[in-house]
């Protein structure tokens, strides 16, 4: 139970109707988990306005209610409050409610297009790795500690992040490594969280379906550094253009890394193969696990927050030495003949090109490369030639198939992709809308030492078909069409 006078702490009320001395349950920004004695907040959504479900939270037990505007009809035994924004105001009423834990904790997010759940990964890797006790906020999975929860959004709802922060607490958690997603950013699911730390890995084309043009999903990113404090470092890797953007109205320390600019943390990459990188770093040489030179760059993030957070160099070193790629980020398997399967997450056009790129960076002249990609529905549909291009521009032969098709015709999103092909480039593909069948197809066309890439689902086990949610995982299936062979 908390008092509404504690929980309306830093709050900026624009009118009250209604008691102030209430004991209150819970908060809910969703109606239907209500329950008696909660507090309600009225918050406008993308699809759905809370303001519109007031009476039925009052039904379910709400004794307050924040919003934005009082309802027509108020009632007697209510207390109202009206604020400016209820999304804000939600994320400091949940902040209040668990005591503030952002505050206890050392709190890092992780924001980007790309390497947002590998560099959020390491660094819970690194620091467990120090014999700390971590949390772990990401698109695969929450962690307090060693115990693992279901991920339901990249980043969750405020008031679920308030709770992990204080359940990490009170498991003895130090630090908390923490994905942040622009959709987050853009409904205030941070608002109230004290961050120690901003990671700024990349930006490329993602999410327009819901931002609308690339300029406003910049701005939004950028919103995250604007609401950093003076003590808290801003670490940007100055080789994506937009950096300085970020850093603009920061008031953070700033840091940066790279490959290629001027930066405080400067790496070059000294040799590249299939198994690891050897990478140098302010002249000092890292071998790592990792492939490619994208997660070079998530390499320089970890080591540049670890030493930002005061840890030993040379424990990092050792600890960065023996990391596993992250689940679904360039994750390999081999056949017994040697074919090459790699499952990876991207989803964008950039990401796509990056892992292909390693791919090719890598392969010998004898090795063919195979891509097995799709893209999702009832997304951004304008990324969907510029996947198709990609594919066929550097790989030999590219497999279009089904991602998660949501309620959108797979064969209408196949379309689109081969929309961005020319005639003599649609002779490299083969469309199987049924991504099962297309893994199965890709390993029997593979040789000896090929290489085959599936891209876009990663660490996903499920497939989204008409809004129903299917078991399935890439790296299953290339395991179940390897076995196969070997019969």
């Amino acid at each position: 139970m908390r008092l509404l006078k504690d929980l309306l702490y830093n709050i900026s009320i624009l009118e009250r109707k209604g008691m102030n001395n209430l004991a209150l349950t819970r908060i809910c920004f969703d109606s239907r988990s209500c329950e008696p004695d909660c507090l309600f907040v009225a918050v406008r959504g993308v699809a759905v306005d809370g303001h519109n479900y007031i009476d039925k939270a009052i039904e379910d037990g709400a004794r307050v209610i924040v919003c934005e505007a009082f309802p027509e009809v108020t009632e007697e035994n209510i207390t109202y409050i009206k604020v400016k924004d209820s999304s804000k105001a939600l994320g400091i009423l949940a902040a209040n409610f668990y005591d503030n834990p952002s505050e206890e904790i050392q709190l890092v997010g992780v924001t980007g297009t790309n390497g947002k759940t590998t560099v959020a990964t390491l660094l819970y890797d690194v620091f467990s790795g120090l014999n700390f006790k971590v949390g772990l906020i990401s698109t695969v999975t929450y962690k307090i500690g060693k115990t693992s929860y279901p991920s339901t959004h990249t980043t969750p709802d405020v008031i679920r992040i308030n709770e992990l922060l204080r359940e990490m607490i009170s498991a003895g958690c130090r630090y908390c490594f923490m994905e942040v997603s622009s959709h987050a950013l853009d409904q205030n699911r941070t608002h109230g969280l004290q961050f120690d730390g901003g990671i700024f890995t990349n930006i490329s084309r993602d999410h327009l379906d819901y931002h609308g043009d690339i300029n406003t999903y910049i701005k939004v990113k950028k919103k995250f550094f604007d609401q950093l404090g003076k003590e808290a470092f801003a670490l940007v890797n100055v080789d994506d253009k937009h950096a300085p953007s970020m850093l603009l109205d920061t008031k953070a320390r700033q840091k940066s890394y790279s490959l290629n600019a001027v930066s405080d943390f400067k790496a070059k990459i000294l040799e590249s193969h299939f198994d690891g990188t050897l990478i140098q770093i302010n002249g000092i040489d890292i071998y790592t696990r990792l492939i490619g030179r994208f997660n070079v760059y998530n390499v320089m993030a970890v080591f540049a927050v670890a030493e930002e957070l005061g840890v030993d160099q040379l424990q990092v070193l050792t600890i960065l030495s023996c990391l596993q790629p992250v689940k679904g980020r360039f994750e390999q398997i081999r056949s017994n003949n040697g074919i090459v399967a790699i499952v990876d997450y991207a989803h964008t056009p950039d990401a796509l090109k990056n892992v292909l790129e390693t791919i090719q960076s890598i392969r010998t002249s004898e090795q063919k490369v195979y891509c097995v990609v799709g893209c999702g529905g009832d997304r951004d549909t304008g990324k969907r030639p510029q996947m198709g291009k990609i594919a066929v521009l550097l790989s030999d032969q590219v497999i279009l198939t089904s991602d998660n098709p949501r309620t959108e015709d797979p064969n209408r999103i196949i379309l689109d992709m081969e929309n961005g092909l020319t005639d003599n480039e649609k002779f490299k593909t083969l469309s199987i809308a049924d991504r099962r069948t297309a893994i199965k197809a890709v390993v029997r066309m593979a040789a000896k030492d090929d290489i085959i890439l599936i891209a876009g689902k990663g660490h996903e086990d499920y497939q989204e078909i008409q809004g129903v949610k299917h078991h399935f995982d890439d790296m299953e299936e290339v395991i179940s069409c390897f076995k196969a062979l070997e019969n």
